[in-house]
């Protein structure tokens, strides 16, 4: 429901949300930070950060979706647990699963498979994250693959936050690019945040940029069309892996959303996805302060257009393993 009203002459200037949350006693502070970087609630027309400052003549425009009932259940959704103690459980997860619930995926997230999961283990995830995200340190894209935690304890869940925040975390990632970088190694350090335009989309293109810095390495060639490249993110921004490899003019085979059309198909060859795999997370166990490192090999789908790509074009320059290059990592979502 779309609704609209002027700020009156004797509301003294204060920032959107805290002038919002006064007004919307319904809905949380952080509820309207969403919309307003979503671009559902608008000042002059404008999209705005949730910290701009409102004055007497502004014309609000405020599009809320009606809530919906927030009873998260727990879904018989397999799920393949790399390990499992009292504090954490590893994960490798599968492409084509949305993380959490959100407007429009309710049920069928990796959340509701890991309720089942401990209702029918016995046990206990934490409750940081509230009823939406319980148990998330960070996050993978509906389309992304690879090693995720999960913590069981709120203590667990502090501590490893802990670790993100002083980018202590191990990520390697690997990807298949469209084209192939000329450095066969380098780093691409830009500053990223929520696109001015599109609010869907991440760029440098913003208002609000974060530092984000991507180490990658070239591991092989298929010819002129493709290549297959291991990424160190040093930070964790949203759509970070996908942004900054874009910006390189060499976008993730299968990411339409920054790549367009071209990056859908190459030749007789039709890419299923976002050929993104999270392949090693590392951290510092929060109960045994054991270093930890678990790693997965990137999944069928991604192996089959590998092959393909090798069958039409072949590949060239040698491949590297993921420990010619040792990067300590932190993040949220790539």
């Amino acid at each position: 429901m779309i609704t609209e009203f002027l700020i009156t002459a004797g509301e003294q200037p204060k920032r959107l949300d805290i002038f919002l949350v006064g007004r919307e006693r319904d809905t949380s502070r952080s509820a309207l930070q969403r919309l307003i970087e979503l671009g559902r609630i608008r000042v002059n027309d404008q999209a705005v950060k949730p910290s701009h400052r409102i004055k007497p003549g502004d014309r609000i425009t405020m599009d809320i979706p009606k809530p919906e009932p927030l009873s998260i259940q727990g879904e018989a959704i397999p799920l393949e647990v790399l390990f499992e103690d009292d504090s954490l459980l590893i994960l490798n997860k599968p492409p084509g699963i949305v993380v959490h619930p959100a407007p429009g995926n309710w049920s069928g997230t990796l959340v509701n498979a890991l309720l089942h999961h401990f209702q029918t283990s016995g046990g206990t995830i934490s409750t940081i994250g509230g009823k939406e995200r319980p148990g998330l340190v960070h996050r993978l894209d509906k389309e992304t693959s690879g090693v995720m935690v999960i913590t069981k304890t709120d203590a667990a869940h502090r501590a490893l936050a802990a670790q993100f925040k002083l980018h202590t975390i191990t990520r390697v990632y690997e990807a298949l690019v469209w084209g192939v970088p000329k450095k066969g190694r380098g780093v691409i350090d830009l500053a990223i945040g929520r696109d001015s335009k599109d609010r869907k989309k991440f760029s440098s293109r913003t208002s609000s940029p974060k530092a984000s810095v991507t180490e990658y390495v070239v591991t092989r060639r298929y010819g002129k069309v493709a290549a297959h490249v291991l990424l160190y993110p040093q930070t964790g921004r949203t759509h970070q892996l996908r942004v900054h490899l874009t910006s390189l003019g060499h976008p993730i085979l299968g990411d339409r959303t920054y790549g367009g059309s071209k990056v859908m198909a190459l030749v007789d060859l039709e890419v299923p996805r976002v050929m993104l795999h999270a392949r090693t997370l590392g951290f510092v166990h929060p109960t045994t302060a054991a270093r930890e490192e678990f790693t997965r090999p990137f999944p069928t789908d991604m192996e089959y257009v590998m092959q393909e790509l090798e069958r039409l074009n072949g590949p060239t320059g040698r491949t590297l393993d993921s420990t010619t290059a040792d990067c300590a990592t932190d993040g949220e979502q790539c």
